[in-house]
């Protein structure tokens, strides 16, 4: 926008601004009520597909599994010129071994439990058919309507705007861009998925450093208000959501402001996607202020913008997460459940949290302990252990509470960042699921100590 900053800038200019950003704020940020619920007009029209697909989803994501395969083998054995000269599809189909490995797993894990065959612990309710008939079908439908929605949040001036506004709390605090408040809004407010999805975004486009997306994505992308609902009802404890959700907000703002000064986080390299070393300044230039300054950067961002691009990039998140995600989700979530499930592991790994429990006064440690490292891999799984064992509602409370500020699992959460750009792997989503239990906990008891 040709010097912007030397006139008044005309109602067209401000509107093109104003406009596709109020429609994102609403459709990723303004809670609605449904049917008795809280949630968020994207999740919304995202049920009302699922609603309306219910009986097709398995099935078509299943064949978007194939497709990503099928697509990803012909990349890595044929390497076709009009797939390597297309920066597009290169990226979305020629990766890594191990990554052409996990695709392939997925698909066949999603047609073993699609058609029922193979042995009954793949694909039973509680293991591939968690994945596959109950999960795999919400990311489908949330990837249609977030990644078509997500540019009038994130390209129309938005996040310059509020980047320029809030960097002197977000800086201080999480170590993180301003314009990085919008997306960890959206997480907390809306959904953990959908928080992960702007995150990668943001990566990808050069406006997060590997250090911010990896904070960002590990540390914000809780999951939806209304899920915390189903958890704390399948618990028994539906009367307690206030202090429920209040002890939530507590424990997870004090894990954002730890995580980020401590390893692996902290030492996650300060450098871009491109591995450049930065092209998004924070700097007040002198003479103007705060407003002025993020108006003229939000006005300049909605002026780029051409509508066209605005419907070809939404076309291309969805692709790019229907084909980079799903599969991912699929294998690694079905392996988390099935060892969650039919082996003692997760038991044996809850053992060393059982005098921890005691000396934080936690009445059943021993049976709490296994919930505790079970969440790793789903995180209802704690809630429906709990609910079957465990008698002492402060017990359940705490349970409940942990599992939510865990956040990293493997099912939903873990799975979509291991299918991302978002530079952590396995190891770092083990350590900083242990770093979260162990920070979090004694501030949940302690908060249950108080409620109960």
């Amino acid at each position: 926008m040709e010097n912007v900053q030397n006139r008044t800038p005309s109602v067209g200019e401000i509107l093109k601004f104003v406009i596709p950003s109020a429609i994102g704020v609403f459709l990723f940020m303004i809670p609605i009520q449904s049917d008795g619920e809280m949630t968020i007009p994207v999740a919304l029209l995202a049920n009302w597909s699922q609603e309306l697909l219910a009986d097709y989803l398995p099935g078509l994501a299943t064949g978007m599994m194939g497709i990503a395969v099928i697509f990803t083998l012909m990349a890595k054995l044929a390497r076709p010129a009009w797939m390597m000269d297309n920066l597009f599809l290169k990226k979305l189909f020629d990766v890594s071994g191990f990554w052409t490995v996990t695709r392939v797993v997925g698909l066949l894990f999603a047609i073993m439990t699609l058609l029922q065959l193979g042995p009954e612990w793949v694909w039973s309710e509680n293991t591939g058919g968690l994945l596959l008939l109950s999960l795999i079908p919400v990311l489908f439908t949330v990837f249609i309507f977030a990644g078509l929605f997500m540019p009038f949040l994130m390209d129309f001036g938005l996040l310059e705007m509020t980047g320029t506004l809030v960097t002197r709390l977000m800086r201080p605090l999480f170590k993180l861009p301003g314009r990085a408040s919008i997306d960890c809004l959206a997480s907390w407010l809306g959904d953990g998925t959908i928080g992960v999805l702007l995150t990668n975004k943001q990566y990808e486009d050069g406006f997060y450093t590997k250090r911010d997306a990896a904070i960002i994505g590990t540390t914000f992308s809780v999951v939806s208000i209304t899920f915390t609902i189903v958890v704390l009802e399948q618990i028994g404890l539906g009367h307690l959501f206030g202090p429920y959700y209040l002890t939530i907000a507590v424990a997870g703002l004090v894990a954002a402001i730890i995580l980020p000064r401590i390893p692996p986080l902290s030492r996650k390299e300060n450098t871009y996607y491109d591995g450049s070393e930065g092209n998004v300044s924070e700097t007040l230039p002198p003479g103007f202020s705060v407003w002025k300054w993020g108006m003229i950067q939000a006005l300049e961002r909605a002026d780029r913008i051409r509508y066209k691009e605005v419907f070809q990039n939404g076309c291309k998140n969805i692709l790019d997460m229907w084909i980079g995600v799903l599969p991912i989700v699929m294998a690694l979530g079905t392996t988390a459940v099935i060892i969650a499930e039919y082996t003692p592991l997760f038991r044996w790994l809850g053992i060393p949290f059982i005098p921890i429990l005691s000396l934080l006064q936690i009445p059943e440690a021993s049976e709490a302990a296994q919930t505790v490292v079970v969440g790793f891999a789903d995180m209802f799984l704690p809630s429906v252990i709990a609910s079957g064992v465990i008698e002492s509602e402060l017990t359940r409370f705490v349970i409940a509470c942990l599992s939510v500020t865990q956040l990293i699992y493997m099912s939903e959460v873990g799975g979509l960042l291991l299918g991302s750009k978002i530079p952590v792997d396995f190891k770092d989503l083990v350590v900083l699921f242990l770093l979260r239990t162990l920070l979090t906990l004694p501030i949940i008891a302690g908060m249950a100590h108080l409620i109960l």
